[in-house]
């Protein structure tokens, strides 16, 4: 499984919204899950970004294909990147 670093940006409705954040993550995570997707940890962030998570999937396709399902759902908009642990980096080079 690949690891990805998700940014999230709550919309104009998500903000408006703000208190539901805890449980909209616990109903996204399980809908992740059903394209193979998981997050492994999730924070609620000061800064430009409003959360961010360390996800696992499959590949880019199933990662991307799950992030377009929660972003039409119209709370978040993200921005995703690919991430490589010291000994898949070291492969790599």
């Amino acid at each position: 499984m690949a690891t990805y670093v998700v940014l999230f940006n709550w919309t104009d409705a998500g903000i408006k919204n703000f208190k539901d954040s805890p449980s909209r993550v616990d109903a996204a995570t399980k809908e992740l899950e059903k394209d193979d997707v998981r997050i492994k940890s999730i924070y609620w962030t000061i800064g430009p970004h409003d959360l961010v998570a360390i996800v696992k999937a499959p590949n880019d396709e199933k990662l991307t294909s799950a992030l377009l399902k929660l972003g039409a759902q119209g709370n978040v908009r993200t921005t995703t990147l690919r991430a490589f642990d010291k000994d898949e980096f070291t492969r790599l080079i």
